[in-house]
């Protein structure tokens, strides 16, 4: 299947859309609070995203039940809001996703509740700081191997692995489109695949192990963690190729 190229005024819609998540993001970290539920968070942004014009594209998708992706401690991506309240040294993930106006947004952020450990800064840092360090150095004509081998030796210098298995995704009218981005060299060769070029739209999201690389997905068929059962961070943003350079789109 081919990867779309988007025409400026796509790109537009798709960054109206992005937006919504980043603010809905901003919005959850804002009140990531001793005590708060996740059910409660997952209610907020909700009603953020409906109050400005969109809808959580998460909700049923595949069957996911809520518009939020809570992801607590040791769940990496996929978790379900509960009526846990959070506490003092947890770290929880936010996936989030939109659709307005039959374009789709996607973004994820790591939080630490209240002071957390050097570890969990790290962990959480670590997804973050290869998100952006990935976007910085992506340019038109590299190949999205490359773009995975990237990613994978900056979380493996920082002491972490990427979760296998799961990717990074094109997205535009449907919420996952070709490409998958792994974060990690898939194969030997990162000069093989397609080339990223100007007017594509696609989301990078490491998602960082500390020991063990293989996922276990829980009894409630959502919740994805590593083998090893320790804790998982997550970070994602949607980017469009202009100019021969990658714009996030997903900022608030």
């Amino acid at each position: 299947m081919a990867i779309a190229l988007r025409k400026p005024q796509e790109i537009d819609k798709l960054r109206a859309a992005n937006k919504i998540v980043g603010g809905a993001l901003k919005l959850l970290q804002e009140n990531t609070k001793v005590g708060i539920s996740l059910k409660e968070l997952d209610a907020m942004a909700e009603d953020y995203i409906r109050s400005h014009g969109a809808k959580p594209s998460f909700k049923g998708l595949y069957g996911f039940p809520n518009a939020v992706c809570t992801s607590l401690n040791e769940v990496i991506i996929h978790g379900i809001p509960s009526d846990y309240k959070l506490q003092e040294g947890d770290v929880i993930g936010y996936d989030i996703g939109t659709e307005l106006e039959g374009y789709f947004g996607d973004a994820a952020i790591s939080v630490g509740v209240g002071k957390i450990s050097k570890e969990d800064e790290a962990l959480i840092a670590c997804a973050k700081d290869s998100l952006y360090y990935a976007i910085e150095n992506i340019k038109e004509g590299m190949r999205f191997k490359e773009l995975s081998l990237l990613l994978e030796k900056f979380i493996v210098s920082r002491g972490f692995i990427p979760l296998r298995n799961f990717c990074g995704h094109g997205i535009g009218k449907k919420p996952h489109e070709e490409p998958e981005i792994p974060n990690y060299l898939d194969g030997d060769n990162p000069k093989a695949g397609p080339k990223i070029k100007n007017g594509m739209v696609f989301c990078i999201e490491p998602m960082i192990c500390q020991k063990e690389s293989k996922p276990l997905i829980l009894d409630n068929g959502w919740d994805v963690v590593s083998a090893d059962g320790l804790r998982g961070s997550h970070y994602e943003h949607t980017v469009a190729i202009v100019g021969g350079k990658a714009e996030i789109l997903s900022l608030p």
